[in-house]
């Protein structure tokens, strides 16, 4: 009988990531990678910058919708300061 069994090691292989031979390929391909990076990084400070300025866009236009509310007369306005509970004479 036969033994067929699969291996794992050309499946594995199917996968793998290759590097050119051709050096100027290999440098084609690592500025193209560079270039990819940069783009992805060019986009993600902008997109990140305009979330920031549309949420400050935001918490300033909904201050301006949220009207004052009228004095109440029974409330009392006034500056507070906490005092320290004065020390015992040591007499």
């Amino acid at each position: 009988m036969i033994n067929r069994t699969f291996q794992f090691g050309q499946f594995r292989t199917l996968f793998a990531p290759r590097k050119p031979r051709h050096p100027l390929v290999r440098v084609a391909v690592g500025l193209l990678g560079v270039a990819i990076l940069g783009v992805m990084v060019f986009v993600g400070v902008f997109v990140g910058a305009a979330m920031i300025m549309a949420g400050l866009a935001w918490k300033l236009l909904a201050q301006r919708k949220t009207p004052a509310r009228a004095a109440d007369a029974n409330v009392v306005e006034g500056e507070y300061r906490v005092v320290r509970k004065p020390a015992l004479p040591t007499h």
